[in-house]
């Protein structure tokens, strides 16, 4: 390719062209436009009030021209930049704390003395309360676009001038990465697809922050490596390729590093906005059910309850079976574009009591539940089995859902109902919770600012 630097649009004067080739400015982007259309492309950039200018052309021969002005500043072959640049081959071993992380004994963990106190301490956690402190602090609402606000399982902005709109999420839990790489990368892209289905939406793209310790240690590029498979063969299940992303390494102290923790940005394409969905709960006397998955009985293992009650942070991430993920995001979707659900949450860190604590908060609205299991109390409450989605709807829809359920060989267990001012839960007929909703939302809400506060 041939490109002129004075031709880049400039925030600073007299900058050389080794800076602007260099700059890491932000909300920039490149792109190769069929010949003749050059101002096609300049004019949807224009309606928006954004630059786009001509900088350069692509070539045939092979190298890479950089002039300034009339100057020749640079020439490089094309292939250094990318078939012949340098490739590390670093490393690996795997940790050797891993071993006994994941065959920790948890049978002699005992169960709480009071299930609502640990319910209130887990909503607390810094993991699980409420971020709005973060997303509070820039325009959520800008160039009012916004059709569902941060806070729900994945923010959805609609796309004027078209009946479309896009969800966009993000996840990862470093403690399951920490404690099997490959599965903990690939949970963190399936619950982002489950957030963007919550919300009615498909995934069709996806970006990365990979969060990493020293990779010139075996240990740590061990981690990276297995976690990068994880991502890619999830995401190409899914069928969210990767467009964009960073590392960042050397995330460390001299005593530890942090946990492994491939952030991964999933958006999604609903095709009717106003269709899309919520996670609180909405109306008074509609049916809670749980889609897809009764508690697996070791679904303690790595989870915020054992991390927040017990201060361990060991066994193996949750299992995960993608198609069944795949085939629970298909039945929500289904049922959203119908308009069968009232409200849809995903059920994942700090489990299903957290889940259906989190939806009454935002609802403003208690909840009756009965659980039957066979699972002890706490991992029926606060085990993190994967694949399960949260929905409320009207008594009178539920048959439609299951219908739509059964198509796709996907159970549909009835919980109980939306009511009252407090989250109340029964297992096997014994009452263990009972949440007022409001003080479940104050200590929510408040814990980050306290934190940054003081």
């Amino acid at each position: 390719m041939t490109i002129d630097v004075r031709k880049v649009p400039l925030r600073e004067t007299e900058m050389t062209p080794y800076e602007i080739m260099l700059s890491e400015s932000q909300e920039r982007m490149l792109a190769i436009v069929k010949k003749g259309h050059e101002d096609d492309v300049a004019g949807v950039f224009k309606k928006w009030g954004l630059n786009a200018v001509v900088v350069g052309e692509v070539t045939n021969d092979g190298l890479v021209h950089v002039y300034d002005g009339d100057e020749l500043v640079a020439q490089v072959p094309a292939k250094s930049l990318a078939d012949e640049a340098p490739t590390y081959h670093l490393k690996t071993e795997e940790p050797a704390y891993l071993k006994d992380a994941q065959n920790y004994d948890l049978s002699q963990i005992p169960e709480p003395e009071d299930y609502t106190k640990a319910l209130f301490q887990i909503l607390c956690s810094p993991s699980i309360s409420s971020k709005e402190w973060v997303y509070q602090q820039y325009d959520h609402m800008v160039q009012t676009n916004t059709a569902v606000l941060p806070g729900s399982d994945a923010a959805v902005l609609r796309i004027r001038e078209t009946e479309k709109g896009i969800a966009v999420t993000t996840d990862c839990n470093g403690r399951y990465v920490y404690l099997d790489p490959y599965t903990g990368a690939q949970i963190a892209v399936a619950e982002a697809a489950r957030n963007l289905a919550c919300s009615g939406a498909r995934p069709v793209g996806a970006t990365d922050c990979l969060n990493f310790g020293n990779p010139e240690k075996p240990e740590a590029f061990w981690q990276f490596e297995r976690a990068v498979k994880g991502l890619a063969d999830a995401c190409d299940f899914f069928g969210a390729p990767v467009v964009s992303g960073n590392v960042s390494f050397y995330n460390e102290t001299p005593e530890m590093a942090i946990h492994p923790t491939p952030v991964i940005g999933l958006l999604g394409l609903i095709d009717d906005v106003t269709k899309r969905c919520t996670s609180e709960f909405k109306n008074e006397g509609d049916v809670i059910a749980l889609i897809s998955g009764a508690c697996e009985p070791d679904s303690l293992t790595a989870s915020e309850y054992l991390n927040t009650i017990h201060g361990i942070a060991a066994g193996r991430p949750p299992k995960l079976n993608m198609e069944r993920e795949k085939n629970v995001h298909e039945v929500v979707i289904r049922a959203i574009g119908k308009d069968i659900l009232s409200s849809a949450h995903d059920c994942s860190d700090g489990g299903l009591a957290i889940a259906l604590a989190e939806s009454c908060i935002m609802g403003k609205v208690g909840a009756d539940i009965a659980l039957q299991t066979d699972c002890k109390p706490s991992a029926a409450l606060f085990g993190e089995t994967q694949s399960r989605v949260v929905v409320s709807l009207s008594a009178g829809k539920l048959a439609a859902l299951k219908e739509i359920a059964g198509e796709i060989d996907v159970e549909v267990v009835t919980l109980g109902k939306v009511g009252g001012d407090a989250l109340k839960i029964k297992v096997n007929g014994k009452a263990l919770v009972d949440a007022n909703v409001s003080e479940m939302e104050t200590g929510w809400r408040s814990v980050i600012g306290k934190k940054m506060d003081a």
